[in-house]
């Protein structure tokens, strides 16, 4: 919550996601009054950031929400099945209805990249691409002094102009679809992110290899490839390569199922938007290729229909939503084919503290899972026999090493070259001091605590990990 003016501007409404006592906190009451909140400036459509936006409206909001045009058009299909979802695993409770989407929706902007948007008097807004996945923005937030007849009046109102960059989630460039991210200038005050504050992906050149092996020994095994992927571009991309591999001959031409309602409906989102991708995907697409389409590719709608993908024989590879195997048809795939040792689980995402992901990746033999079976505590106990692989390169967001980077180049001008790994400024002078404090968020404590300790120690900035229900005061 940023405040200035008398004004509150909120940033993200998200779900808390993962372990069950966090779920259960979404339905607690906000820690301040909606009806307060005039606007609510939205970085990007993942459910972390937007799921709670419904239950906001219920709440009282009254106020303007605003996000790229990208985002809002994303927003429509999650916030949909978010609400079924919820609906399915707490039906004994409310967290929004259909009535207060409609009404989210209608106090709702889409704006542009680059556009200056004034918020009020003395504040506007401009957004910037942050690479992570299709209309995700960097929100620049400025505040202006203010003339007043008061001389009083204004000092209180502040002398100066104040520059804060909220990074929302910053993607992992370069993306195989997306531009990279942009970097912002000219900031006071940085609040940004830190998923993954304290580790680093293998090299970006080494993650499409990685894939293709992966495949090739699950094809060589003649076992089932499942790939639990994100709705919002991890889906895509993942299309996008095993389009490439498949056309270029460099895997056989196997059965590949798209097993998610939602991703198909966001994959038709991004097929309008092709404008968005980087030049080379751009080019791809004007000599002829879809590059969401390829031999022996089925889109799956119904749930009757993901149940016959069993009776498939030899390998194949299913792509299924949820990414952290918390609901969704990927639960009913993994249930099977999790005690088969000639299967695969490909986790190319992150997986929260808590999620049934995060025990496969773990290394758990056996899993509790939401099926009927062999119950415990209302869950099915799964053997855990497939192979299990874990493709970090494929992540969305920046790595430690990327994410210093930019809070450097927000202080200065220079990034680095794709393929180079980031070495920070040693040379006095080398970058401008405006950037006063970068306040680090949106991680789990340890990666966010080394990620503000790096900040401190390579970059000589001030960071601060900040306290849950502080206020800060920008000046």
């Amino acid at each position: 919550m940023l405040e200035f003016n008398e004004k509150k501007i909120l940033v993200d409404c998200g779900l808390l996601q993962g372990r069950r006592e966090d779920e259960e906190k979404n339905f607690e009451d906000f820690k301040y009054n909606p009806a307060d909140v005039d606007f609510l400036l939205i970085t990007h459509a993942h459910m972390d950031h937007i799921g709670k936006i419904a239950k906001l409206v219920r709440d009282g909001f009254k106020g303007k929400i605003i996000s790229t045009e990208q985002t809002l058009e994303l927003a429509h299909p999650m916030l949909a099945d978010t609400l079924k979802v919820f609906r399915l695993k707490h039906p004994d409770k409310t967290l929004f209805e259909e009535k207060d989407i409609e009404k989210a929706f209608s106090l709702w902007e889409g704006k542009k990249y680059g556009e200056k948007i004034e918020l009020f008097e003395g504040c506007s807004l401009k957004m910037q691409n942050a690479g992570h996945i299709l209309g995700s923005a960097i929100l620049n937030v400025t505040t202006s002094p203010l003339a007043s007849r008061s001389p009083l009046l204004a000092k209180e109102r502040g002398k100066k102009t104040i520059k804060v960059a909220f990074t929302g989630d910053l993607g992992n460039s370069p993306s195989p679809l997306l531009p990279d991210n942009e970097f912002p200038e000219g900031v006071d005050y940085l609040v940004m992110e830190s998923v993954y504050g304290d580790r680093n992906h293998e090299k970006r050149g080494e993650r499409r290899e990685k894939l293709k092996k992966a495949l090739l020994e699950g094809i060589k095994k003649d076992g089932t490839m499942v790939i639990p992927a994100f709705s919002i571009e991890r889906t895509q991309v993942l299309l996008y390569e095993i389009n490439n591999m498949i056309e270029d001959g460099e895997i056989k031409e196997v059965p590949v199922f798209l097993d998610s309602p939602l991703a198909q409906k966001v994959t038709n989102i991004y097929k309008k938007h092709i404008g968005d991708f980087k030049e080379l995907v751009k080019d791809e697409i004007k000599a002829g290729d879809d590059i969401f389409d390829f031999p022996n590719f089925t889109i799956i709608n119904t749930a009757q229909e993901s149940r016959e993908i069993e009776k498939v024989k030899g390998a194949k590879i299913i792509l299924a939503g949820s990414g952290m195997s918390e609901g969704g048809r990927v639960v009913n795939h993994e249930a099977y084919y999790l005690p088969d040792p000639k299967a695969s689980i490909i986790i190319v995402g992150y997986q929260a503290v808590g999620s049934l992901g995060r025990a496969i990746l773990n290394g758990k033999k056996e899993v509790f899972m939401d099926t009927d079976g062999n119950r415990k505590n209302g869950k099915e106990k799964v053997k855990v026999r497939a192979t299990i692989k874990n493709i970090t390169g494929y992540s969305s967001h920046k790595d430690s090493d990327h994410l210093l980077e930019f809070v450097e180049v927000a202080s200065r001008s220079k990034a680095a070259e794709d393929g180079e790994r980031f070495i920070p400024s040693t040379v006095e002078g080398s970058r401008t001091m405006k950037l006063k404090k970068v306040f680090v968020i949106m991680g789990e404590p340890k990666s966010s605590l080394f990620l503000t300790q790096r900040i401190r120690d390579y970059l000589d900035i001030d960071a601060v990990y900040p306290e849950t229900g502080r206020e800060y005061i920008l000046e």
